[in-house]
């Protein structure tokens, strides 16, 4: 294959109640139907509220199995629940081993590797890291492994977390630190890419599209494809607030990226919509 063709979407966000997610998510899938990539990876928080409500989970597999074209998934907060940082609070709805198993049991592993295009595309779950759990002394392991046998291809890394907000090196701060991988795994983690040629880290979370290079590595942040976090009192501007998508391009000697907003996509107000959707 000379030529792969990557969706990336993230933060849907879905549950049965939430109508309006529900409808952005359809204007997303109509748009894969009318591009056809050859694979869509959603990187995480595919549910509302995985972590408490298992229906949601179900909900956004059975619409992301619909969609007309191959998908691969891994988790976010939203879906097994957060990792704990070297500052600030711990989080509210910490991630658990059967949280996890949750997860697995209906979207399948949370973690994965497969080349194309002269390319090796790694996924991780990265709300396992510095949690101390099995699974994530059993990805470490994996990651190792993959990372042995890479061959010399450009490495595509996908995760949900940021892996840093500028640089690796940039402090933990308590108002900010989970929105990125926590210290001390990320220093880990960069330090096992270094043995690879690592030209892309592509993630979600943050619900803001950002696309930065640094040290030579291009880091997409993917917009939410369901709402955005209008107040800037409760999250400042790093890049811009849209709902959409990315896609990729990727050759054996580069990759193209394109910022997408599906047509009908709407701006949905994290605000409003909650304060609508209480009870």
């Amino acid at each position: 294959m000379s030529e792969f063709r990557l969706t990336q979407i993230s933060d849907t966000h879905l549950a049965h109640r939430l109508s309006k997610l529900t409808d952005n998510f359809h204007r997303v899938s109509e748009y894969i139907d009318a591009t056809r990539p050859d694979l869509v990876v959603n990187s995480g928080d595919l549910a509302f509220d995985g972590p408490t409500q298992r229906d949601d989970l179900e909900f956004a597999k059975t619409l992301h199995s619909a969609l007309p074209a191959p998908c691969r998934y891994l988790p976010g907060n939203h879906d097994i629940g957060d990792n704990p940082t070297q500052v600030g609070p711990p989080p509210s709805q910490p991630v658990t081993e059967q949280n996890l198993q949750a997860y697995r049991s209906i979207f399948g592993e949370d973690r994965w590797r497969f080349d194309a295009a002269g390319w090796c595309f790694i996924g991780l779950n990265s709300l396992i890291m510095n949690t101390g759990l099995a699974s994530e002394a059993e990805q470490t392991d994996w990651l190792a492994s993959q990372l042995a046998s890479t061959a010399g291809k450009p490495v595509a890394l996908f995760l949900h977390k940021p892996l840093y907000l500028n640089s690796p090196d940039n402090p933990e701060l308590a108002a900010t630190s989970i929105r990125y991988v926590p210290m001390p795994a990320r220093s880990h983690l960069v330090e096992m890419f270094r043995a690879v040629d690592l030209r892309l880290v592509a993630s979600g979370h943050v619900h803001q599209r950002r696309d930065f290079t640094f040290a030579h590595i291009r880091h997409i942040w993917a917009p939410s494809a369901a709402f955005i976090i209008s107040s800037d009192a409760r999250q400042e501007v790093i890049g811009i607030k849209e709902a959409g998508l990315v896609e990729y391009r990727f050759q054996p000697d580069g990759f193209e990226v394109r910022h997408i907003k599906a047509p009908g996509q709407i701006d949905v107000d994290l605000d409003s919509l909650l304060g609508t959707t209480k009870n």
